[in-house]
Parts: structure tokens; sequence; C-alpha cells
């Protein structure tokens, strides 16, 4: 069986290679385009997707920390200036959540060497713009909107832990699990509409693992425990991550895995380690071949189509592989041989 690490290197020339381009033609520039094979408009990155642009980032630097090179450094720095550069000469926008996934990327971009400074401070800023006391606390998914959310409370709570403001994270953390942690099932709820009091109860993947990250940086580890075992039982059939679909969605399972992954050497039970490595081998058998490496299925489940892809379908989209290669690099740190 080829190595943990191989996968996670081989799933990241393959991503690199179909999607990684400059942006605008401009050299010194880097992004990933949004879809493969692409459109007219995602050749020249017309669809601005600024949160999968963060989590391609933060994937990369999963690859750095697995085998530094000088290289990828580089193209880490260049793909922070393009970032900055495509968002119109801004760090921020109006989501919140979309930012705080940028600012967890730059974090970890800071601690290879690299001054983003300027980036974090208006992160943190415009985060903590976004707390409120309506509904007991917390911070909106958008600027002007009604919804509080576990998709913004939850990265927002890991970046402010790591930038050492545990007493808020705090506050955004017991926010999620006062309004929506379900008390039957462990699982975490979409939101809550302020004004209406509607809480929306879907249960995205991608909720349990900012949920679990939040708690894990704050050392909450009956949550953590509680967490990872609602999230065997419900969200991972036969132990493998369950997909959901492409765009956006298609990274919600990714996310989930890198924070089981962290938390597999803190929680004792190894269900969180057992998650990761069994979803990454279903993800890793199920991969179709191209030109470029392997592509993944939106589904972890199921295998990946054969080329040529139609038009509509998930496996296109950079978000689906990005997740995968999340999952692999994930994998890889729990590989007792590396």
């Amino acid at each position: 069986m080829t190595a943990l690490a191989d996968r996670a290197a081989i799933a990241e020339r393959a991503i690199r290679d179909r999607h990684l381009r400059r942006v605008w033609g401009l050299p010194g520039t880097v992004l990933g385009r949004s879809g493969w094979p692409p459109s007219a408009g995602q050749r020249v990155h017309w669809h601005w997707n600024y949160w999968w642009q963060a989590h391609l980032l933060d994937t990369l630097v999963d690859a750095q920390l697995r085998d530094p090179s000088p290289d990828r450094l580089k193209l880490i720095d260049r793909f922070v200036v393009s970032v900055r550069l495509r968002n119109f000469g801004k760090w921020i926008n109006d989501y919140y959540d979309d930012i705080a996934w940028l600012g967890l990327a730059l974090q970890r971009v800071g601690h290879l060497g690299l001054d983003v400074r300027g980036g974090l401070e208006a992160i943190s800023s415009r985060l903590r713009e976004g707390w409120t006391d309506d509904a007991g606390g917390g911070i909106w998914w958008r600027v002007g909107d009604d919804f509080k959310n576990a998709p913004a409370n939850g990265p927002a709570a890991i970046f402010h832990a790591r930038e050492g403001a545990a007493e808020h994270a705090r506050g955004l953390t017991g926010w999620m699990t006062e309004r929506l942690v379900d008390p039957d099932s462990g699982l975490v709820w979409d939101g809550l509409r302020v004004g209406s009091g509607e809480l929306v109860k879907h249960i995205f993947t991608y909720c349990q693992g900012v949920y679990l990250g939040a708690c894990l940086e704050l050392s909450e580890m009956d949550r953590v425990e509680r967490t990872i075992h609602a999230v065997a039982e419900h969200v991972a059939p036969n132990g493998v991550i369950r997909g959901q679909e492409g765009g956006d969605g298609g990274l919600f399972a990714g996310i989930l895995a890198r924070y089981l992954a962290l938390a597999a050497s803190q929680a004792p039970s190894g269900i969180a380690r057992e998650l990761v490595i069994r979803s990454a081998d279903a993800c890793w058998s199920g991969a179709t071949e191209t030109p470029h490496g392997p592509l993944f299925s939106a589904d972890w489940a199921t295998p990946a189509p054969s080329l040529p892809l139609a038009a509509d379908a998930p496996e296109r989209d950079l978000s689906v592989q990005v997740s995968a290669w999340m999952l692999l690099e994930a994998a890889a740190t729990l590989d007792p041989r590396i």
C-alpha cells in the first residue's frame, strides 16, 4: 500500500497541475482555478471563491510541513499576495466565515516565517466587530445579516484561540454549545435566525469539524470526545465521512477530517484516527486517473466518475479536490511511518 505521505504528495501534484494558474496572466501571481476542465471564466479567475482559496492555501501549508521545500514556500508567498490582489487590495469581505478561514491559513503561513501581520490584524479586527449580544452572543454569518451560525463562529473561535484571545474564543464556543448543539445526538446544527428565533437544524459535516476544532483549542476534551462519537454514529457511514456534493459543500468533509486528525493525538478513544484513515483509504481507492494524476470523488464512499466529466459533475470543482487533498494530508500526519 502506498504510504500515506506519498498519497498526499501525489494529490498535491495533481491539484497543483490542474488548478494553479496566474491571476489575469500577471507574473508572480498564482491562485486555484475553481474548476477543471476550466470554463472561460475560470481560466481568468473571474469566479472568485475567496474561502476555497483560503483552504487551498491552508493545504499548501500542510504540504510544506509534511515535506519542506524552498520552492513551495515561494509559491505560498505568491499565493498570499495573489489573494489580496484578486480581492481588489483588501484582506476582508462581508462574510465572517470566509475571513476566519483566511485568518487561520495566514496564522499558519506566519509560522513558516512569512510576514502576514497586516492580513492578520485586519481579519482579527473585523471578526471582533461581528460579535453582538443578540441571541446571547456569537458573531453573524455576514455583515448586516440576521443569521448566527456554526460556520462563522467555529473558525472564528479557533482563530482567536490561536492568537491568544482564549476568553473571546471561549465565548464563541460557549454560544455554539448553548445554542447549536443538539442535546440528544451531540451533533451541531447549522445556525439560528435571530429575529425569528428559528433554529436551522441542517446537519453539515463542516459544522461538526469547526466545533470540534474550537473545543480542541480550548482543551474542552469532554466535548471533543462527544463530538467525535456523534460524528462516527451519524455522519460517517461505515467509518467514511459522508460527502455533501460540490460547490461549497465540496469542502465540508475535508474540514471535518482536518480537525479529526488534530483531535486524534489527544482523544483517547482512537475513533478520530480511525475515521480519518478509513476515509482516506476510501478516497484514494475511489479516485479516477487523469493525465494530471488522481481525480477524487465528491463522496469518498463511491468511486469518482471516469473521464470525460459531465458538465455538472461535482468532481470538476476545486472545492472537492482540495477537500480530498486536505484529507490525505490529515491522514499523513497520523502515519506512524513518517
